[in-house]
């Protein structure tokens, strides 16, 4: 049988989804996932409010803004990051995610640790493709699928 169709372990697999109307300031899709190798979280900040001023001995952050105007404070110093935007905070510096404006602010937290292992997956041309799979890059892309008709 190929590895594809093995039967998925129940943890190998799990979904979640934002809660765009949340009041809570602090929601870990990392526990909700399962996941253990970094650390992923929604973040709602009213008008006003703010996080603690903290930093990390390991561990990097990226900041995704969702809705609203966020006001990163690093080591002192204002960034404003408005919706799709990102940004990187280094494990040493100081930071705060703070909402100065009248909008809630809602983001993604994103932190991990440790080297990155890139190049690590294994691409199939189909489905039925039963062994070992290569490397991605050596695999074309498949073709576009046709544009369905709006309901």
């Amino acid at each position: 049988m190929p590895e594809h169709d093995q039967p998925m372990p129940e943890s190998d697999l799990t979904f979640t989804a934002l809660d765009r109307d949340s009041t809570e300031r602090f929601g870990s899709l990392r526990r909700a996932l399962g996941v253990t190798g970094f650390g992923i979280n929604q973040m709602v900040l009213a008008p006003g409010q703010g996080g603690r001023i903290h930093s990390h001995e390991h561990q990097e952050e990226v900041y995704l803004v969702l809705e609203g105007r966020l006001t990163l404070v690093v080591e002192g110093r204002d960034h404003i990051l408005g919706k799709d935007e990102l940004a990187r905070v280094g494990p040493a510096l100081r930071r705060q995610l703070v909402n100065a404006g009248p909008e809630r602010v809602i983001l993604l937290a994103l932190g991990g640790s440790g080297d990155h292992v890139g190049r690590d997956a294994h691409a199939w041309s189909s489905w039925e493709d039963d062994g070992p799979g290569i490397a991605p890059q050596e695999i074309p892309l498949p073709a576009d699928l046709p544009i369905a008709a709006p309901d």
